[in-house]
């Protein structure tokens, strides 16, 4: 939220800087992520000047286009060509001067000299959008005649420079969530040193109704969704621009200014944090406002003119006839104010909190009157708001009050009452503050004093602080004003001693994570919240385990993943498209799921653990002019998932492989350790890859990161010399079934020699019709040793028949010649 610091002095009189007041808010639990120097437009207007149209005649090439002579109070007239329809001689205009910066949200152009169609321009002649004054593109600015040639822009625009604090509020402070909130907090802390700093909060007592010429009749059908709506008439107004002061504080935050009408709504939101609504007088038919429900299923056309369907519990402001707003949530296409406006009603409501978040989140619009109302704005607020709003519009738009204010408010909230003892104060801040202090404090922070007694205080907490109702949550006011740094830290540090277990799960995920750096993968962390449509049609990871959101953020953010696969997918997907196809990356991170068939209400159906993922796509190795590309592959991703599981202390002879070829992957192995799934490894199947939107073939490792951590909180790391005998390689190739693995292959011989095999691997596969149908070759070495002694031919060639003759009776396999 940006805090202007202009605009905060209007509410608190006080010589503080910027950074001063950034470092009192931060202590006071209203954390400042930034401080920026602003002008009101980007820019400050620099090289922008007013100038006068001399001359104005078509484009002898050009239909669109005319050309001009522009005196801005230099020697010479510029020669500028312009596209606007409406330029004309004898205007005064807005024009930007050669070298002149203008810019466009974040993007920005230099004005040059240029030749146009063969005619000379050395300016621009601007419209009010192209310099960030306002919205439009119909045509050029035309200013008042009697505007001076040559003035500076950013003088007659009243041009200002101010710093914005961005204030980063948590959930539970939407109190501070305007500028007197956050002047209320400062002035809290200031009163402790300056007893004589007060917020002034702008008088409403001027108010009072002209008339009662333009009754509106409000109905609120659900109390529960709007404990509190009050409004008023006001007729006879002008919708026309605002006036440069109220430019100036919307565009020291950031927005745009629309009209004077909406501006007001828009200032008292961020005056006071009570978000308002303006309703064009003449779309309310019957002259009567309905808070209601409306039936599932119901159209309703928004400001940004998209058609939507309402849900039932959508709360709706209404007229006789149809819905004109989404309450507390966006406006309707049809009741807005427009510059045809000539009497409105002005909402200022109290909406539940829990309506509001759905219905936000429901239709995925989030709007500055939503942020509030979905953390509990003020019901004691309406009033004053809409007092403040009628002020300022009968000021700058003209008008008339017609109407008495109606209040439907059938359960007034009342204060929060707690009681605090001195002791637990004490207790708890770790400190024995003064009792005046403290008693200044609660007065400060808006917080009333009951009554006293000699153990303690009873105080009434106002409505606005949704989150102080308790004793801990009073004395944690008291503390963050007196200030955490005040309390000393105590000299004495007493500490136990805990027993660590055993790995250091940090020191072991700091082991993989340099091994896989120094490998040439690079990490990434993606968000634990994913598209729960991901599951929808997996058997490996069922939709009914997807653990879904009640209120989720959107519908790309509505599940917990049960996987990391899907976002490494989305991860490879964004660099590809930024023209890097070659990666190898991994994510240690968190899934979560829910037991299958189990409770959603009971907390024991859900499980969590940690995973470690692998991706590999692109090319392994670029061309170069002495060898091709190589493209990473299968063995590649296996090898790397594999050297993970060794580093871990578990053998090859640890692990047992299973071929599998689920609905993700197109082939992959699994591996367990004494019956634990541990791994998954797999080229990730060409349906999954085509709905990312990837072309090239993705290798995918995953790895159960809780399993392996206690599996190898078993494993004793044993060192050993070298061996001092040579160790002997042969090779077999074996004709078998297509459907045989080399997992197969695998298992087989190691159960076959337990003793003097140290390794296996694959070398070569071969497919071909010499073979027969059905039929592959693969090419496999055998690595034998023998630490104690040289090995003999003898051992050797009993050794490989033992292994042939496994292969054959087991696999059918033959040997090839």
């Amino acid at each position: 939220m940006d805090i202007s610091y202009n605009w905060l002095k209007d509410y608190i009189n006080t010589d503080k800087k910027p950074h001063e007041i950034a470092e009192i808010l931060t202590s006071l639990g209203l954390e400042v992520g930034s401080i920026e120097e602003v002008e009101t437009v980007k820019g400050g207007l620099r090289g922008l000047v007013i100038g006068e149209v001399l001359t104005c005649e078509k484009h002898p090439d050009a239909d669109k286009l005319s050309v001009t002579t522009v005196d801005i109070g230099s020697d010479e007239p510029l020669p500028i060509v312009c596209g606007a329809p409406n330029v004309a001689a004898g205007q005064k205009v807005v024009v930007a001067t050669v070298g002149t910066t203008l810019y466009s949200g974040d993007d920005s152009f230099v004005i040059k000299k240029a030749k146009i169609r063969g005619q000379k321009s050395e300016g621009m002649i601007c419209a009010e959008d192209e310099i960030g004054l306002g919205a439009s593109h119909d045509g050029i600015m035309v200013l008042p005649a009697e505007v001076k040639v040559g003035t500076p822009a950013a003088d007659y625009f009243n041009i200002e420079n101010d710093t914005v604090l961005e204030v980063d509020l948590t959930p539970n402070r939407i109190d501070a969530a305007s500028h007197l909130g956050v002047a209320r907090d400062l002035a809290a802390s200031l009163q402790l040193s300056q007893p004589e700093v007060k917020v002034n909060w702008p008088s409403v007592e001027a108010f009072q109704s002209d008339n009662n010429n333009y009754p509106v009749k409000v109905t609120v059908e659900n109390e529960e969704a709007c404990p509190r709506y009050s409004g008023l008439t006001i007729s006879g107004i002008t919708v026309k621009e605002s006036p440069d002061w109220l430019k100036n504080k919307l565009l020291s935050i950031g927005m745009t200014p629309i009209n004077n009408v909406v501006d007001i709504t828009n200032f008292v939101l961020h005056e006071c944090g009570q978000p308002l609504h303006a309703f064009d007088g003449d779309q309310i038919a019957g002259n009567h406002v309905v808070v209601k429900t409306r039936a599932a299923g119901t159209k309703f056309i928004t400001l940004d003119e998209k058609e939507r369907e309402l849900h039932a519990d959508d709360l709706m402001i209404c007229n006789e006839k149809e819905g004109m707003c989404i309450a507390g949530v966006f406006g309707g296409s049809k009741s807005g104010v427009t510059e045809k406006t000539s009497k409105l009603f002005l909402e200022s409501a109290c909406f539940n909190p829990v309506f509001v978040r759905q219905t936000s989140r429901r239709h995925i619009l989030f709007t500055d009157a939503s942020f509030r109302f979905e953390r509990g704005t003020d019901p004691n607020m309406t009033i004053y708001a809409l007092k403040r709003a009628a002020l300022l519009i009968k000021e700058l738009a003209g008008g008339e009050i017609s109407s008495d204010i109606v209040d439907i408010y059938p359960r007034p909230v009342a204060d929060f009452e707690v009681d605090i003892l001195w002791k637990n104060i004490q207790r708890l801040i770790g400190k024995n503050l003064e009792q005046g202090l403290i008693k200044n404090i609660l007065q400060a922070l808006d917080i009333r004093l009951l009554s006293e007694n000699e153990e303690g205080l009873k105080v009434a907490v106002p409505p606005y602080r949704v989150d102080v109702q308790r004793e801990a949550d009073v004395i944690e006011e008291i503390l963050r004003v007196y200030g955490y740094n005040n309390v000393e830290m105590s000299s004495k540090v007493n500490s136990t001693i805990v027993y660590s277990p055993r790995p250091d799960q940090h020191q072991l995920r700091n082991i993989m994570a340099e091994q896989l750096l120094g490998a040439g993968f690079q990490e990434i962390m993606c968000n634990s919240l994913t598209k729960a449509a991901y599951y929808e049609s997996s058997t490996q990871f069922p939709a009914s385990q997807t653990v879904e959101l009640a209120n989720p953020l959107s519908s790309d953010l509505n599940g917990m993943r049960q996987t990391l696969l899907f976002g490494g997918l989305e991860s490879i997907r964004h660099n590809r498209n930024r023209q890097h196809p070659d990666l190898k990356l991994f994510e240690m991170g968190n899934c979560y799921m829910l037991k299958e068939g189990a409770d959603k209400s009971v907390q024991k159906s859900y499980k969590e653990d940690q995973r470690l993922a692998l991706f590999m796509t692109g090319t392994k190795v670029p061309a170069n002019w002495n060898s091709p590309a190589q493209k990473v592959s299968f063995a590649d991703i296996k090898t790397h998932a594999e050297n993970i599981l060794q580093r871990l202390g578990i053998t090859g002879r640890q692990w047992q492989t299973n071929g599998i070829e689920a609905d993700l992957l197109k082939e992959g192995l699994q591996y367990a350790v004494a019956n634990n799934q541990v791994m998954t490894v797999g080229m990730v199947s060409t349906k999954l890859l085509k709905q990312f939107d990837i072309d090239e073939a993705v290798f995918f490792a995953e790895l159960n990161w809780d399993a392996l951590v206690k599996i190898a909180a078993r494993q004793e790391v044993l060192y050993t010399e070298l061996s001092r005998f040579p160790e002997v390689k042969r090779d077999l190739a074996l004709l078998l079934d297509q459907n045989v693995q080399f997992s197969a292959i695998e298992a087989i011989a190691r159960k076959t020699e337990k003793k003097l095999l140290k390794s296996i691997s694959l070398f070569d596969v071969y497919e071909g019709e010499k073979l027969g149908a059905d039929k592959k070759s693969y090419a496999v070495t055998f690595v034998l040793e023998d630490t104690t002694k040289t090995l003999t031919d003898k051992q050797i060639d009993k050794i490989m028949k033992s292994l042939t003759a496994a292969f054959e009776r087991e696999l059918g396999a033959k040997l090839r010649g």
